[in-house]
């Protein structure tokens, strides 16, 4: 048998003993990326983890005992994947315990700032990931000077991708700003430029730089008015933000004329994607007169919808100008060319019909939208509404889901009369004027076959209670009525300046209760009768005093108004027995009726704008 040769002592100092060490450390004995084990598997995990520590006396010198730092990561990892399956109790494996990336990937599919505060506060865990990258950038609202937050998101992407709500307001607006706490609003550097408009070039492209960063953006409000930034600019970058589903622009500029070839003209957009998620759009003007011009159109508008093909909600609102040679925009190429088949809701405001043909594409207009829920029309300087020209004449079977409908007499005649093979479900009625039996007999007619449908009605306003009269008899199932100002009124109340109307309003109390009651008693299912005042005016201190003490503390007068409500209270209470809030004098509150038995009580009480 052959001889072997002896093995050195352990503690020689030679270079075979020296030279295995660095050997043993660099040819690990596991694998160390993490990313190499399945978590679904953990007897492959037990097993290397087993491996791993059964190694650890066999090392030579102070690498006894010690792991590095890539064999510590591992073991933690490790045991993440044994630890569910190790133990006959349940489970321990909280939300909290879930790595930081984890938790912020839960944080960011939250879009309310509600729902992310409730969270936040289930624990400090929580609470460290989300208040620094997400509840603070929610909401962005700035103005579009404020470079340091455009910057801001520009740089810090992980942070521009959790913006849901972007609020760009004018740069006169008094409105809090809301960013997020570590940007400062002044940043020297960037704000810096020679000329004015230069910077406002600056800030334009940083504002359309920052909104590419926005992937997950669901809502945008324009509201920059007093600029010369237009939303031209800024629209063809918001094309690119697919998962967008609001759209709110208030400026005068969309309303401005324009040719393919001018200056003016909105950049190309033939390229940019449609925007398949978008939902609501409302394109309104302002107060102001800045960008505003004597000859609006509906041009610009209709182009840059073309990129909405699913819109549900549109509104369209033109603020009226006075002044000699003001136009309120037309909407004859708007009916002409646009098509949405998921439309529901819409609202055109101030916009006229410039002729016949105007009125013939509005008609195949609403034809074509048989899912129309809401319309609100508010016509001006057109036969529609005037009934001095053609009127509104549609096809069969148009409207056939309408449910509110909010436009002048004469409009809302000619959609009542329109035949439809199926009733109309039609439940509120708005904007309404009454003037007379011989110009509203035409619009009772075709009332009388919504009698049992219409529930809610507000007028505009009207000439004599005989109306009113002819109303209700039209609508015996109304429970919500009403009759806004009669036309004469406004006539016999003497003019005053706006600061005597606010210091004294005057309030006009109806003393005609009886004839009222009278004129309402077929409305057997009435809860609510706004537009006159039948109460007097009793300060909140009389009526603790009348809830807490006896009348006799009361004063003449003071007790005298108090027993005019009560009569009022109980002659409508007789008339109608399901009546309970009437109209109030002050805005803002209500009278409610309280029937306890056979005694009935008024209340004043306060309610939500």
């Amino acid at each position: 048998m052959p001889a072997t040769a002896p093995r050195p002592p352990a503690n020689l100092k030679g270079r075979s003993s020296s030279s295995k060490a660095p050997q043993a450390r660099r040819s690990p004995l596991v694998d160390t990326n993490i990313h190499s084990y399945d978590r679904t598997d953990p007897f492959f995990a037990i097993n290397v983890l087993r491996k791993l520590l059964g190694s650890l006396p066999s090392r030579i010198g102070g690498c006894q005992y010690k792991l590095s730092p890539e064999e510590h990561k591992l073991s933690l990892h490790l045991l993440t994947i044994v630890e569910p399956f190790v133990g006959l109790a349940q489970s321990r494996r909280t939300l909290t315990r879930q790595p930081t990336e984890i938790l912020d990937a839960i944080s960011f599919h939250i879009d309310s700032k509600r729902d992310l505060l409730s969270l936040a506060l289930s624990c400090q865990r929580l609470y460290g990931v989300i208040f620094p990258r997400h509840y603070e950038y929610r909401v962005i609202r700035a103005k579009v000077s404020s470079i340091s937050v455009w910057n801001h998101l520009i740089v810090n992407r992980s942070l521009a991708q959790n913006v849901r709500r972007l609020e760009v307001v004018d740069e006169r607006s008094t409105d809090l700003v809301s960013v997020p706490s570590g940007i400062l609003m002044t940043e020297t550097d960037l704000e810096s430029s020679e000329d004015e408009l230069g910077m406002h070039t600056k800030q334009e492209r940083f504002l359309a730089s920052a909104l590419t960063k926005m992937v997950a953006l669901r809502s945008f409000f324009w509201s920059c008015n007093h600029s010369p930034i237009s939303i031209d600019n800024i629209w063809p970058t918001l094309l690119k933000c697919q998962s967008i589903n609001e759209v709110v622009i208030n400026d005068n500029l969309v309303f401005s004329p324009y040719t393919l070839n001018s200056d003016n003209a909105p950049k190309n957009t033939r390229r940019s994607p449609a925007l398949l998620e978008l939902k609501a759009v409302a394109m309104q003007s302002t107060r102001h007169v800045y960008g505003s011009t004597k000859t609006p159109q509906l041009t610009r508008i209709s182009g840059m919808l073309t990129k909405c093909p699913n819109l549900e909600s549109l509104n369209i609102g033109y603020e009226h100008r006075r002044g000699q040679g003001y136009q309120h925009p037309p909407a004859d190429d708007f009916f002409l060319c646009s098509r949405w088949p998921g439309l529901r809701s819409l609202s055109l405001t101030n916009i006229r019909c410039s002729s016949a043909h105007g009125l013939d594409a509005a008609a195949t207009f609403f034809g074509a939208h048989t899912n129309l829920e809401v319309l609100h029309l508010d016509f001006s300087g057109d036969g529609a509404s005037s009934g001095s020209g053609p009127l509104l004449s549609l096809p069969p079977n148009s409207l056939p889901r309408l449910r509110e409908l909010y436009s002048s007499k004469d409009i809302a005649t000619a959609i009542l009369a329109s035949s439809c093979d199926a009733p109309r479900p039609l439940e509120l009625i708005k904007g309404v004027r009454l003037s007379g039996p011989t110009w509203d007999q035409p619009f009772f007619t075709a009332l009388k076959s919504y009698g049992s449908t219409v529930k809610r009605f507000e007028l505009a306003g009207w000439n004599d209670i005989d109306d009113v009269g002819r109303l209700v008899g039209c609508l015996p199932r109304l429970t919500w009525l009403d009759v806004g100002k009669k036309d004469s009124e406004s006539l016999q109340q003497p003019r005053r300046s706006e600061s005597q109307a606010k210091a004294s309003p005057v309030t006009v109390v109806n003393t005609n209760v009886a004839e009222w009651a009278t004129i309402l008693a077929p409305l057997t299912e009435l809860t609510a009768f706004l537009g006159l005042k039948f109460f007097y005016e009793v300060s909140s201190l009389t009526l603790a005093n009348l809830s807490s003490s006896s009348p006799s503390s009361l004063s003449a007068s003071e007790l005298s108004r108090v027993r005019k409500n009560e009569k009022v209270a109980n002659v409508f209470a007789n008339k109608c027995s399901k009546l309970r809030r009437l109209e109030h004098w002050e805005d803002g509150k209500i009278i409610v009726l309280l029937r306890e038995g056979s005694e009935v009580k008024w209340d004043v009480r306060r309610v939500k704008a």
